[in-house]
């Protein structure tokens, strides 16, 4: 059977692993075992319904179909793998994301604190609503009060937690 029109090809499952190195095929393992709730290798809208209630948040049946259109196929390890490699794939590079978090930290120091980032967020460019706002803040690097930017970036580049460099 032949795919529909205007999809774009999938990319052969055997090279997919020769994308990450083994710590982040390990970490996109563990989030794949999360969110497949039944155990089943596939993820599935219920599966889907039922990680985001696990995070105490309920999603309705049109945002969990439109999820996963997302995905060209059904959603096993290798499927999901791909998918988050595309992913991460369409996201700036190295060099525009230090250059925008500069424009913050002139003096590259690394940090960038709460209220300046969460203004910078609110004020330019694609605006930032609170809650995307609350919901960065979980997830991003910080130290006391500050935003550790250069982390962050290996974080949104990378999808994986990064130790402090010495």
């Amino acid at each position: 059977m032949s795919k529909a029109k205007g999809k774009k090809p999938q990319r052969s499952g055997s090279n997919v692993f020769a994308n990450f190195d083994q710590q982040q095929i390990q970490e996109f393992k563990e989030a794949f075992t999360i969110i497949d709730q039944d155990r089943d290798g596939f993820i599935s809208e219920k599966d889907l319904k039922d990680m985001w209630a696990s995070l105490g948040v309920l999603k309705d049946d049109t945002f969990l179909s439109e999820m996963m259109k997302e995905a060209t196929g059904p959603l096993n390890f290798t499927m999901f793998l791909t998918f988050m490699g595309d992913k991460l794939q369409n996201t700036d590079s190295d060099d525009t994301l230090v250059s925008a978090f500069l424009t913050i930290d002139s003096e590259n120091t690394g940090l960038i604190a709460k209220t300046q980032f969460t203004n910078a967020l609110t004020q330019l460019g694609d605006r930032f609503s609170k809650e995307e706002i609350s919901q960065m803040y979980e997830v991003a690097p910080m130290k006391g009060d500050n935003v550790d930017w250069k982390r962050f970036i290996k974080l949104i580049k990378y999808g994986g937690d990064f130790e402090e460099e010495a």
